[in-house]
């Protein structure tokens, strides 16, 4: 989630996801989700359009030029807000902490610093999380 491409966060994980899901081995894996979804709203880029950006291109550097060609054009303060958004962001209901925080639970229950999705996310996939 962290990892930026092309100056994005999330694109690098949004190509990985829709690759898996393509080839039936999503496990897990939830394309588009909620934060896929906010990403190309971003971009103003519809989820099959970068589906079929995804199947025919053969790497990922390839599909995150495609991405910035194709992408509304933003000035760089407005991206680094939007990126800063997007690893800050937590959840936005009582239902949706609660689903939250039995992730968080799953993964590590010591870590009730955690409040973003991407936080949760690294803690979820063995990144390291530094205490908050």
């Amino acid at each position: 989630m962290r990892v930026t491409l092309e100056g994005y966060v999330h694109l690098a994980r949004m190509i990985d996801k829709c690759r898996a899901v393509l080839a039936g081995t999503e496990g897990e894996y939830i394309y588009p989700c909620p934060m896929d979804e906010r990403l190309m709203e971003f971009a103003g880029i519809r989820a099959e359009e970068f589906t079929a950006a995804v199947k025919a291109n053969p790497s990922d550097e390839a599909v995150a030029k495609w991405f910035t060609q194709t992408a509304k054009a933003r000035p760089p303060v407005e991206l680094e807000a939007w990126n800063r958004m997007m690893l800050t962001r937590g959840p936005s209901t009582p239902k949706k902490q609660e689903y939250f925080n039995k992730l968080r639970d799953a993964a590590d229950p010591s870590r009730t610093d955690l409040t973003s999705w991407a936080d949760l996310q690294d803690l979820e996939e063995g990144r390291a999380v530094p205490k908050r």
